[in-house]
């Protein structure tokens, strides 16, 4: 199974950027009916992301809906909810499983749940688990920020890693990353890629094309753990279970699966 890298954001209120944003090569476009969208262009912003998606689109295309408490969620499903071109749901600041429960009754595609607060962080492997609808999980990290009061970017590595061990246990894909903010800081993009797969992620969301390269090279394997994921994956085929490599390095079942998602994510390059 290969695993989107690159989730782009584009703003529901201007069709022109969707329209780019559709052409950059990223693996999902996420069309934004919340953060993006003043208050006063929701409306419009939600007729045009209908008018969009009333047919099959070149890319997965998910949408974030407005706040699940408030009455702009329940306008974005009705009218989002039977079109052909919505690949799925991105879901956002999710607290409870009971909002899962809520909107798959509602929704017959994907979702998507973003955690954004202390409370949605605590409850991370209930919501990961509320429903066989939600395929993943992932932070909304400036909303979060600033609901915990953290000033340094390290402070929400914890949080960072209850989201992947609560993906994992939940038995969905590793979570994407957050956006970068900067659009400019590309070598800063790259370091928190690194610094993101390290702890556990795969992707990234981002909110200009000129990221999409960055995210990708971080995330696609080098050579040297191609070749890894290779003598692995020979090793495994012998079929005598735990083993340990030429090298000494210990294998099982658990380290061959990571093998084949690296090789599985080699191929896309």
């Amino acid at each position: 199974m290969t695993f989107p890298l690159t989730w782009l954001y584009a703003p529901g209120d201007r069709p022109h950027v969707v329209t780019k944003a559709l052409g950059c090569g990223a693996d999902v476009v996420v069309i934004d009916l919340e953060d993006a969208v003043a208050p006063d262009r929701k409306e419009y912003a939600r007729a045009a992301t209908a008018e969009r998606l009333a047919d099959p689109q070149p890319v997965p295309v998910h949408v974030r809906i407005n706040a699940l408490d408030g009455p702009l969620a329940g306008e974005d499903l009705r009218a989002l909810a039977s079109l052909p071109g919505v690949a799925g749901l991105r879901l956002p600041k999710v607290t409870a499983p009971l909002q899962i429960t809520r909107i798959a009754e509602r929704f017959p595609g994907p979702l998507h749940a973003l955690l954004e607060t202390a409370l949605g962080i605590e409850h991370a492997h209930a919501i990961a688990t509320a429903h066989p609808a939600l395929n993943g999980i992932a932070l909304g990290e400036a909303d979060l920020k600033a609901d915990l009061g953290v000033r340094d970017d390290a402070g929400l590595d914890w949080c960072r890693s209850r989201v992947v061990v609560a993906a994992r246990a939940a038995g969905l894909p590793p979570p994407p990353q957050s956006v970068h903010p900067d659009t400019r800081d590309l070598r800063g993009l790259a370091a928190s890629c690194a610094h993101g797969r390290g702890l556990g992620f795969l992707g990234r969301s981002a909110i200009h094309p000129r990221q999409l390269p960055i995210i990708e090279r971080a995330y696609l394997p080098t050579e040297q753990e191609l070749e890894e994921a290779e003598t692995v994956v020979k090793a495994a085929a012998t079929d005598q279970g735990a083993q340990a490599l030429p090298d000494g390095r210990f294998i099982d079942a658990a380290v061959v699966a990571a093998a084949r998602r690296t090789l599985s994510l080699a191929r896309r390059a």
